[in-house]
């Protein structure tokens, strides 16, 4: 049986993503998510091989945390980067203004 290798942090594009828009929003459809953006480094183009990917997305109702967390695995499954996954309302309010300013939509 084969182990799944862990994700690591690496520099990971806009670009990257938009060319695996159709596969994110799949995955995200499947977990109740939608209206995936991109925010953090990646989003300000100042990624760099320790970088993680910062995503933000609006979460259906009756869908929740387990729901972000199972779009994270799957994400970085597809990319092979560690994946963190936020709501706006999960986002603290000192950083809350900077990462909606900053987030680019998938």
């Amino acid at each position: 049986m084969a182990i799944d290798q862990p994700a690591r942090r690496r520099r990971v594009t806009v670009a990257e993503l938009r060319s695996h828009r159709t596969d994110l929003a799949r995955i995200g459809e499947q977990h109740g998510l939608s209206n995936i953006r991109v925010f953090g480094s990646v989003a300000r183009g100042e990624a760099d091989e320790d970088s993680d990917l910062d995503l933000l997305v609006d979460v259906a109702p009756g869908r929740g945390y387990f729901d972000m967390a199972g779009f994270a695995l799957d994400v970085e499954q597809l990319l092979g980067v560690y994946t963190e996954v936020s709501t706006v309302s999960g986002l603290k309010s000192r950083i809350r203004d900077r990462v909606l300013a900053e987030a680019i939509r998938l």
